[in-house]
């Protein structure tokens, strides 16, 4: 079974990281608490669509660019199992 948790935050941590922002500045620039995004980043638990998109506007980016990480991430994983 797919840990759609776990991927979701292994494609916000890299899109964070691309953006050289720290889990302290993306979580000020999206009015959220640091460790939460810590736990997002962990895969321990699942984003709102409200929280997803404050996370992509404090990226600069659309939501559809976050779906499409997610995407990749599943894709992998699904590849890495056949």
């Amino acid at each position: 079974m797919t840990n759609f948790n776990a991927i979701t935050g292994k494609a916000l941590r890299n899109l964070r990281k691309k953006t050289g922002k720290t889990q302290e500045t993306l979580a000020f620039d999206a009015g959220l608490d640091r460790t939460y995004i810590s736990m997002l980043e962990l895969g321990q638990c699942s984003p709102t669509l409200a929280t997803l998109f404050a996370l992509c506007n404090a990226l600069d980016i659309s939501l559809i660019e976050l779906a499409i990480e997610i995407e990749r991430g599943l894709y992998q994983e699904k590849q890495e199992k056949e």
